[in-house]
């Protein structure tokens, strides 16, 4: 339990084969279903306080509450994904902390001196999530996420078909205007 941001919710991985990280964790960690989105439309997104136009493929799975992301990037667009990757990594990149006050998380993480690394909104204005440049280690980027709008309800599904998986059906595509 983080004593700033709450219980961590997601860890989320940068991957350069998102196909091959899903079947991995179907297989040998035998965590599904996962809910794949193969191109992310994102409202806005900047890297660095600079727009940028990042393509992505997204999915989502849980292991018990704790939810597993992949994230491959399927562009040279500026954003903290290719910076892990072009640093030589690759792998677990963030935890993520949700909420449902994201103004006022967004608003204490950056009175005590994180900056911004990338942020971005999908699905209207509940829909924003920070990626705090805490990059010191790789693994350590802290995310936040408004889970206030759709993302929240769709999360708790991703959760409840975990709870209950039997194997079939590993891999749901689905929209990308959730993430």
């Amino acid at each position: 339990m983080s004593r700033i941001f709450g219980a961590v919710r997601q860890n989320g991985y940068v991957v350069r084969d998102i196909q091959a990280a899903m079947k991995h964790w179907i297989e040998v960690m035998g965590v599904g279903p996962w809910y794949y989105m193969d191109r992310v439309k994102t409202d806005w997104f900047r890297h660095r306080g600079q727009d940028s136009s990042v393509a992505m493929s997204i999915a989502l799975a849980n292991s018990g509450d704790l939810q597993i992301e992949l994230i491959q990037q399927r562009n040279d667009a500026p954003s903290l994904y290719r910076e892990f990757l072009d640093a030589g990594h690759e792998g677990l990149q963030h935890m993520s902390y949700w909420s449902h006050d994201y103004q006022a998380l967004y608003d204490k993480a950056i009175g005590l001196g994180y900056r911004v690394g990338h942020e971005g909104q999908i699905g209207g204005d509940k829909g924003r999530f920070a990626y705090f440049d805490t990059q010191a280690h790789p693994g350590t980027v802290i995310e936040i996420s408004d889970i206030s709008g759709t993302k929240g309800p769709f999360f708790e599904r991703v959760r409840q078909a975990a709870l209950s998986w039997d194997g079939t059906r590993p891999i749901r595509e689905v929209g990308g205007g959730i993430s």
